[in-house]
């Protein structure tokens, strides 16, 4: 196939997004607008045979100090035929096109998973004193083409960054946690559940905690998803996003499709005591921000929220509910143990991506990029 690469409008990018089973969130037209801070662009692969559109992605610039050149970020993307035999044909002329637009280096994710691990496997690992991180153990799943891409792209002078790499932009995770849903029932997904994740949901019920979609466009519901996450943001010790930021997610998104975004209370006796946000595209749902109280955990809103929101994607006719993010440490004394410990209660299973990819352009460029993030 030959392959020719050119800018789309939105409009294009959009359709095109809407033609798949699922992209990542981090993919579609309006994520630029989220990330507003970002200048962006769409581009589109084109079959020259047929004039058909086989391919898209949305790239960020973001500027370099003092220097009129940009790191060019392709969040979890772009979205192309990874396992085509001619991978060079697709990312050539992007680089070609990149480097014209004032690029002196491209960062990329792409969407590819390489291994994955099912609960069992992980709860094993979990009991064993020598296994220390997910790649310890031995994987439920290998995908043999993902290591044929590995290899394509360091051929081509990709570089795998450290988690990080240029690390300019947010970085996305490369291990995530996600609840298959395609060819199951609701029923097999409770029963997947561990019998501590089971015993909660029915803690949750017994004790009246209500789960209620809510608004961000109403100033209330804003200002109570921003308390609890602010909650949240100083228990776990991370720097919060400005309610601003939240506000403009929702706006953008929703805007783009009314289905993509949704926001979720956990209520006890009248207070709101935990909450979460759902993003969607296609046949994937992802369980975006998490935000509790510090109080009346023991009534588990969590559970009760998080099943809500698996039977809503499961109603939506989603294959697969993501969780986002885990770390790869098993080890019971690191501080993000408890979050790998809390998603292997669904039952799902854990996978890890390719990860994150660079191609300096200007190499003295991109190591002062390097030298900057370090020292920041």
């Amino acid at each position: 196939m030959s392959l020719t690469l050119r800018t789309i409008s939105r409009e294009q990018h959009l359709a095109y997004v809407q033609s798949l089973a699922s992209a990542s969130h981090c993919q579609v037209p309006a994520w630029a607008d989220v990330k507003n801070e970002w200048r962006a662009e769409n581009l589109g692969w084109f079959d020259e045979r047929t004039g058909q559109m086989v391919g898209a992605g949305l790239v960020l610039y973001r500027q370099l100090p003092k220097v009129k050149r940009y790191l060019a970020y392709l969040p979890e993307g772009p979205v192309i035929n990874w396992y085509a035999p001619n991978l060079d044909e697709w990312l050539r002329p992007m680089l070609d096109h990149l480097k014209g637009q004032g690029a002196f280096s491209v960062k990329m994710g792409p969407p590819v998973v390489i291994r994955r691990w099912d609960a069992a496997a992980i709860k094993k690992g979990i009991q064993d004193q020598d296994v220390k991180r997910l790649r310890d153990i031995e994987a439920t799943h290998i995908e043999p083409r993902a290591f044929e891409v590995s290899d394509k792209l360091r051929r081509m002078g990709w570089q795998q960054g450290e988690d990080g790499g240029a690390g300019f932009g947010d970085v996305q995770p490369r291990y995530v946690f996600q609840v298959p849903l395609e060819g199951r029932s609701l029923e097999d997904v409770h029963k997947g559940f561990n019998q501590l994740w089971r015993r909660n949901i029915k803690k949750a019920d017994k004790a009246g905690v209500q789960v209620v979609q809510g608004n961000m466009a109403n100033p209330y519901d804003l200002d109570e998803w921003q308390r609890l996450y602010e909650i949240t943001a100083e228990r776990d010790r991370f720097r919060p996003r400005p309610k601003a930021y939240f506000q403009r997610m929702w706006n953008v998104l929703n805007a783009e499709d009314p289905h993509r975004m949704r926001l979720y209370f956990a209520e006890h006796e009248g207070e709101r005591i935990s909450a979460a946000t759902m993003l969607v595209v296609g046949g994937h749902v992802w369980y975006s921000y998490g935000a509790s109280a510090n109080h009346k955990r023991e009534v588990r809103p969590s559970n009760a929220m998080q099943w809500r929101m698996l039977q809503d994607a499961y109603a939506l006719g989603a294959s697969v509910y993501d969780l986002r993010g885990i770390s790869d440490s098993l080890d019971e004394n690191d501080h993000l143990f408890g979050l790998i410990q809390f998603k292997v209660g669904t039952g799902g299973q854990a996978a890890e991506y390719l990860g994150e990819w660079d191609f300096p352009l200007n190499k003295l460029l991109h190591k002062a990029l390097d030298m900057y993030m370090s020292r920041r």
